[in-house]
């Protein structure tokens, strides 16, 4: 099992740790703050011991990285593992962002089913099955969302389940979600966000969410 650092602290850039199983280019390690894709989330870019990641995938309870070139260093010894931050940063406003505006449509309308969701480093999106077009419910989403964002309440991120990794977000008065992404510490940090409606056919709808 390996240490997700990046729980502990989601803000945190570059961490030295051990390699605890190496085949070829492919590496595990004793903890890590290289998140890999999951819930939507693309993965986190950078490197390990200066060799950029390929591929981050999770198997089980680790993580393991698929390097551009076999490694020189052995299973045991310490290495450097560093993220691209701006777009770490971006990813996190842009996840909860997305959290949120799903959080609103559950809150707002009984019979929405999400379908589908991506994170990515310019937008964000979730997929909806939805008879019409979601246009005309936008405007207000948007502007319950900034409100919300603009209140910048603290956001907590814990464990429900520590043996089974379990984990979930917390705005006090707004909602309790289960999470296990990279979170930030309150809603200001988003900044502003704006909606655009996307049909997608067959009774699909998705909105795609920015920053401004």
């Amino acid at each position: 099992m390996c240490k997700k650092q990046f729980w502990v602290n989601p803000y945190q850039t570059a961490h030295l740790t051990k390699v605890s199983w190496l085949e070829g280019d492919q590496v595990e390690l004793e903890e890590t703050i290289f998140y890999a894709e999951s819930g939507g989330q693309e993965s986190d870019t950078g490197t390990i011991a200066g060799i950029a990641v390929l591929k981050a995938e999770k198997q089980g309870r680790t993580i393991r990285y698929t390097l551009e070139q076999t490694p020189a260093f052995s299973v045991g010894e310490e290495v450097w593992v560093k993220i691209d931050w701006p777009r770490r940063y971006q990813l996190m406003k842009l996840h909860f962002a997305a959290e949120l505006v799903l959080e609103l449509f559950y809150q707002r309308f009984s019979n929405v089913e999400k379908i589908g969701a991506h994170i990515s480093q310019d937008k964000s999106r979730i997929d909806f099955y939805w008879p019409e077009s979601i246009a005309p419910l936008l405007p207000s989403v948007t502007e319950q969302a900034n409100h919300l964002i603009a209140q910048d309440t603290p956001i907590l991120s814990a464990f429900s389940d520590e043996a089974e990794e379990r984990r979930y977000w917390q705005v006090e008065g707004f909602a309790k979600v289960p999470c296990g992404g990279t979170h930030l510490k309150s809603t200001g940090e988003v900044g502003p966000i704006r909606l655009k409606r996307k049909n997608i056919g067959g009774g699909k709808e998705r909105v795609e969410i920015y920053l401004t």
